[in-house]
């Protein structure tokens, strides 16, 4: 189903503005980095995303296609980002039929709630394994085409012209805001995310002389997304969205603009940093996981577990 550009892509950047251009998206399927693709694609780029599940990657690979005509965008599934052989041959392949890597967007993640007390070894490993393993083998898989890409792209410090056209070298870590001032129930992504972030500024570090640039987006709460609607108690998104610095959440193309600042000529010199897209709320003093039903600290001194809570298994202590 196509979308309206307005639905992802602000009127501030121009056609064509990635033409030739490929990027490479871990968790693609998902909600906020389909949109961060399709904008790209509507900009020129052509992409590869990358997904576990075959058939929902396929499908929105399609869909993205449709944000511009003559646009090739590769859905491959069945690939597990805890797996470096599964990402490489996944990335291979994009260069294959593609022709490069210009671009890389780390943003496969898993989450739920759950307390501590709920929360296996099992459990809390997982979403190590998927958050910051994922993303340090997405940055394995792809770094030496991110290299080749930064070499031709190379932007000269006197003319601030690139070597070749357009962009290039460029790679993106979803992250989030959760463990700047720390949640309730969200220990497992808090400490992911952290090490995420952590990546991310080694990343800028050691490739910047290579002309790489690494950078992090956090997102706040995003409307119609399944972390929004899994984090966010029913009975409280009303005000909670009211209580919000600008009185609403955020959308995707909030997100997807951001994405082309930092891929576009606009980033060139941004590196190392993180772009929190939330319009303040992490610096509010409450979060959706923290009232309602969940109110905090009266739910956790009830002794009750975090209500479906999505594959959870009995922790041995």
């Amino acid at each position: 189903m196509s979308l309206p550009k307005e639905a992802y892509l602000s009127n501030t950047w121009k056609d064509g503005l990635f033409t030739n251009k490929v990027v490479f998206c871990t968790g693609g399927a998902g909600t906020i980095c389909s949109a961060q693709v399709r904008a790209l694609v509507h900009l020129g780029a052509n992409a590869c995303i990358i997904g576990r599940n075959v058939e929902k990657t396929e499908k929105a690979a399609q869909d993205i296609a449709t944000a511009r005509p003559g646009a090739k965008v590769i859905g491959i599934g069945a690939v597990d980002v805890r797996k470096l052989d599964s990402l490489q041959a996944a990335a291979d392949r994009c260069v294959q039929e593609l022709g490069g890597i210009d671009y890389v967007i780390a943003g496969a993640a898993g989450n739920f709630l759950a307390s501590i007390n709920q929360l296996s070894a099992n459990a809390f490993k997982s979403v190590i394994d998927i958050d910051v393993l994922g993303s340090y083998n997405t940055l394995k898989a792809t770094i030496p085409y991110l290299v080749e890409s930064a070499k031709k792209h190379r932007v000269d410090s006197e003319t601030l012209k690139p070597s070749a056209a357009g962009t290039g070298g460029r790679i993106i870590f979803v992250s989030a805001t959760l463990h700047y001032r720390t949640a309730p129930f969200q220990t497992h992504v808090s400490v992911a995310k952290a090490g995420v972030d952590a990546l991310s500024h080694s990343v800028a570090i050691e490739f910047g002389p290579l002309g790489v640039t690494s950078n992090i987006i956090a997102p706040g709460p995003i409307a119609s997304t399944e972390g929004l609607d899994r984090l966010l108690p029913s009975d409280t998104k009303e005000t909670y969205i009211k209580s919000q610095p600008l009185g609403r959440v955020g959308s995707v193309r909030d997100i997807a603009d951001a994405t082309v600042y930092l891929f576009a000529d606009t980033g060139s010199y941004v590196s190392g940093q993180c772009l929190v897209v939330d319009g303040a709320s992490w610096r509010m003093s409450t979060t959706g996981a923290t009232s309602g039903k969940l109110a905090y600290p009266d739910f956790l001194l009830s002794g009750d577990a975090v209500p479906n809570v999505k594959g959870q298994k009995k922790s041995k202590l």
